[in-house]
């Protein structure tokens, strides 16, 4: 890669199309030869090259003609989580190509936001300021999330759709209190930690340590579990912080032991924190018995660990009903990528995260001739709740829906994620799944409702 040189990364049809303009500029340009393919620019962060070794470049995007709407998205391809990277950003892909083949081509440029907040910032921040994206889709984590919130899009006015971000802290976050510009298609944890409380007790566990990683999302879920498991009458033992490292845990292990009173472990991390001490808890003898969460549905996990040290452990995270929306979704994504969308959690709230922002875009061409990020901001709630025509995650239905828009009259868009009407703070209200590792798989267990979990 050439010091300051402008690289062209063609064309219009992008993600639709299948490209995947993240490994190509990562190969491509490795070998000092940025080739045109039907892929634009995913990556922005200055330093994924050549070893993660600084690289100073300027990259420009080339916008299809005859796009509607720029979205910009961001998606953890390196970092903590980035084991789901791939699967969150061929869900957009799946959302980019049904808009097209439903007559609303959308122009979706990407950022890679890692799992670090620092580099969301900087990774979100041309997409608003330079590409005048009218909406993002953002983030992954809510370390991350909460960020870009803060720092690009409430101070731009941009409205933010976070799609995997869960922290309650985002309820009712300070930066966006009478602004109304940061949304998601994630439930709040405030449910699963609620079910993860009631799972752990159930289990006849009375007393528990926590292990969590130390930003809004772990803080956010330790303290929801902790207060709930208290009620009903458990004791946390002890609740230990751990920062993002992949060499040893072992002082935070034996701070969660200290004791010798608890009975399992609440592990509040990602996969890749998990694959070091789990391991390390076993092999010194501190727990043997486990509790996971969202972050940790991992298959990877499984290699890295073994079937049969997981085999039983089982965890809470997102759930959705079988309706008409996720079957769809399902089969779609099975289709176009030849794997199953229960291999990774929160796949079809980035699905809708794309798609209830692309309606909203529409809904406010309609109303007020043109596409603001106001504007688009404005129709989120209108496109994704009563009253309306119940439209579902087709290619059918989506067409239905831009025809309804276009003619003035109202829709209900029902997402594969499950029911997405928004309420005054940008939430939604759905169901947690108790699921477990058997046999060399992660299996689904049961699907708690929000009423039925209080």
């Amino acid at each position: 890669v050439e010091m300051d040189k402008i690289y062209q990364i063609a064309t219009h049809d992008f993600l639709a199309n299948g490209g995947d303009g993240f490994t190509m500029l990562e190969e491509a340009c490795q070998r000092g030869n940025c080739r045109k393919t039907n892929t634009l620019l995913v990556d922005l962060v200055a330093d994924e090259f050549r070893n993660d070794s600084p690289v100073t470049r300027k990259i420009e995007p080339r916008i299809n003609p005859i796009s509607r709407v720029k979205l910009g998205g961001g998606f953890p391809l390196r970092g903590s989580w980035s084991e789901f990277g791939k699967s969150f950003l061929q869900s957009a892909k799946l959302a980019i190509k049904h808009l097209e083949k439903a007559g609303y081509p959308v122009t979706l440029i990407v950022a890679n936001s890692k799992t670090d907040p620092a580099v969301g910032v900087s990774a979100s921040r041309p997409l608003v300021e330079t590409w005048d994206v009218s909406a993002l889709i953002a983030s992954a984590t809510s370390g991350v999330t909460i960020p870009i919130a803060e720092q690009v899009a409430i101070p731009n006015q941009v409205p933010q759709m976070g799609y995997a971000a869960t922290s309650p802290k985002i309820t009712d976050l300070e930066a966006d209190i009478g602004n109304d510009f940061l949304f998601r298609t994630a439930v709040s944890d405030t449910t699963q930690g609620l079910v993860l409380a009631s799972m752990a007790y159930d289990a006849g566990y009375r007393q528990v340590s926590i292990l969590y990683i130390d930003d809004p999302y772990g803080r956010g879920l330790m303290a929801v579990f902790t207060e709930n498991f208290e009620k009903l009458g458990g004791s946390v033992v002890a609740s230990v912080p751990h920062e993002d490292k992949t060499t040893s845990y072992q002082s935070e292990l034996s701070q969660a032991v200290e004791g010798g009173e608890a009975e399992a472990l609440i592990a509040i991390s990602f996969p890749a924190q998990i694959g070091v001490y789990l391991p390390q808890a076993l092999k010194k003898g501190f727990f043997d018995k486990f509790l996971f969460v969202d972050a940790s549905k991992s298959e990877k996990l499984i290699e890295v660990v073994g079937a049969d040290v997981l085999e039983g452990l089982c965890g809470t995270g997102p759930g959705a009903a079988q309706t008409a929306s996720l079957l769809n979704f399902n089969a779609s994504y099975e289709a176009e990528y030849g794997e199953s969308a229960s291999t990774a959690p929160f796949l079809p709230n980035a699905y809708d995260a794309v798609i209830i922002e692309a309606l909203a875009a529409e809904a406010a061409q309609v109303q007020n001739g043109s596409i603001t990020p106001v504007g688009l901001r404005d129709h989120l709630r209108d496109v994704a709740g009563p009253p309306g025509e119940k439209i579902n995650a087709s290619i059918e239905d989506l067409k239905r829906a831009f025809e309804l828009l276009q003619a003035g009259k109202p829709i209900n868009y029902e997402g594969a994620s499950g029911n997405v009407d928004f309420d005054d703070n940008g939430e939604v209200m759905g169901p947690t799944e108790i699921w477990c590792y058997e046999g060399g798989e992660i299996v689904s267990k049961d699907l708690v409702s929000p009423n039925s979990s209080q």
